[in-house]
């Protein structure tokens, strides 16, 4: 195989949906998988990416997935050893995770969707409009099918990388606080050494400074991702996974009376929330909760139980501040009573400026806080590959990942990204994610609240697992 190929693939791979990220994962592909392009085909809802198809010498065909036709439009493209990278919108996650798991295929998505206006539909119950709805969707085909296909829901940046750059940030925390240098070897190993490290909450944090040209006008939504993906995650609960050690519950939060109990919601969309946070670069900022898959699998991953009593668990929840013209269209989204905007506009080609800063921040070890994550500047992400700007070379480096350990374990069932190899997948990514670095601070949610008005704050530490020592 040639220097820069990392697996040769002797099945076909089908894309479902053709957008920002899609559009960024076929260089990769072409780059890194070998095989022959006309086993690889391109269905889609739309015209937008066809252009750079064809530029690659890629099928596309514009034929949207439904209910009535997913089946019978898949059926003939795929069977036993195949691929499915679902990169759309508006298509059920768990249909073609069940349709998958039943011919054989093996399959990746970014995040779990569900069919056209899920996200918002009044008739249905706002638990079941959540991620962890979806998840435990996806929870119970796992049940169902207990072999099979290796199927990777959730792994793009984040959710994705995020799970495996959380693991990298507590192996550096276990050596330089307990000067322990042994890896987990498995799901409990890794949520006491989280335990035993005191780590009390887990931020995605993310700030991402990229401009294009023009900028926004009035009634345009501006995302330097999908347009319609943020529209419909923003307009979604808030979500976080909710810890063992909160003792103020919110006023509005709900809890689950299904599934694995690791999260709660808010009854207001995640883009109407903020929550303080921080990244090396950017420092403290406002970051909007949007609700994440990340945020309720590392929450779950991370508890650890005695019996049916949980003991520990870390809060965990995604804070995110887009690019300046996204947080523009986001309050005019808000102002329109989360009806999206009619124009949408996505920038890449028009950057001029800006990175995209993206981490696992850990926070209530003995050291403060700690970010381990990538700095992608678009400069960069234009020299690293085509059809990309920093966020969506960011999320692809995630999917190239995932494809290829998938290739390489074909047959591990329903699995996240908590399950997988987390060295391995970053191996694979980290050549297309600029700066990737680990650093301290002695910030907290709480530093300056004093300024400019005095707040009632619980000061006192109610962690009093902090000094358990769980072997």
């Amino acid at each position: 195989m040639a220097e820069n190929t990392y697996f040769k693939f002797p099945g076909r791979i089908v894309f479902v949906g053709f957008g920002s990220v899609a559009q960024g994962v076929l260089p990769l592909l072409l780059r890194h998988i070998e095989m022959p392009k006309d086993r690889i085909t391109i269905i889609t809802g739309h015209d937008r990416g066809r252009a750079e198809a064809e530029a690659l010498g890629i099928g596309y065909a514009v034929r949207p997935l439904t209910r009535a036709n997913f089946r019978e439009t898949l059926a003939p493209l795929l069977g036993p050893g195949d691929f499915l990278i679902n990169l759309s919108v508006d298509v059920a996650s768990s249909a073609l995770i069940e349709f998958c798991c039943e011919q054989g295929v093996m399959y990746v998505d970014t995040c779990i969707e569900p069919w056209s206006g899920g996200y918002t539909d009044p008739e249905l119950p706002i638990a079941h409009r959540s991620n962890y709805g979806q998840r435990e969707e996806v929870l119970d085909l796992k049940k169902k099918f207990k072999s099979g296909p290796t199927v990777i829901p959730t792994h793009g940046a984040n959710p994705g990388l995020i799970s495996h750059w959380v693991k990298r940030g507590l192996l550096n925390l276990a050596q330089d606080i307990l000067g322990q240098t042994t890896v987990p070897a498995s799901r409990q190993e890794w949520a006491h050494l989280a335990m035993n490290l005191g780590i009390k909450a887990i931020h995605c944090s993310e700030r991402d400074t990229q401009v294009g040209l023009p900028r926004k006008a009035p009634g345009e939504f501006v995302n330097t991702w999908s347009v319609d993906g943020f529209i419909g995650e923003g307009s979604q609960p808030c979500e976080l996974g909710w810890g063992s050690h909160e003792r103020h519950f919110p006023a509005d939060g709900v809890r689950h009376d299904f599934g694995c109990q690791s999260a709660i919601y808010l009854n207001r969309p995640g883009a109407s929330v903020k929550v303080r946070t921080w990244t090396p670069t950017a420092g403290a900022f406002h970051g909007f909760l949007i609700t994440h898959g990340e945020a309720i699998s590392i929450a779950d991953y991370l508890t650890v139980r005695q019996g049916d009593q949980i003991i520990y668990r870390p809060t965990c929840h995604y804070a995110y501040h887009p690019s300046d013209d996204t947080v523009l269209s986001v309050h005019e989204l808000a102002g329109r009573q989360w009806v999206g905007q009619e124009a949408r506009r996505l920038n890449r080609d028009n950057i001029s400026d800006g990175v995209d800063e993206l981490g696992a921040l850990l926070l209530g070890h003995a050291r403060g806080a700690y970010w381990f994550g990538s700095k992608l500047s678009i400069q960069e992400a234009r020299q690293l590959a085509p059809y990309n700007n920093a966020t969506s070379l960011q999320v692809a480096a995630g999917v190239i990942g995932a494809v290829v350990w998938a290739m390489e374990n074909p047959n591990a069932g329903i699995i996240e990204p908590e399950d997988m190899d987390f060295q391995r997948v970053l191996d694979l990514a980290d050549p297309y994610l600029g700066a990737v670095s680990g650093e301290y601070s002695d910030w907290t949610p709480l530093a300056g609240r004093h300024h400019p008005f005095a707040e009632d704050l619980d000061m006192d530490d109610p962690w009093q697992f902090k000094n358990i020592r769980v072997t």
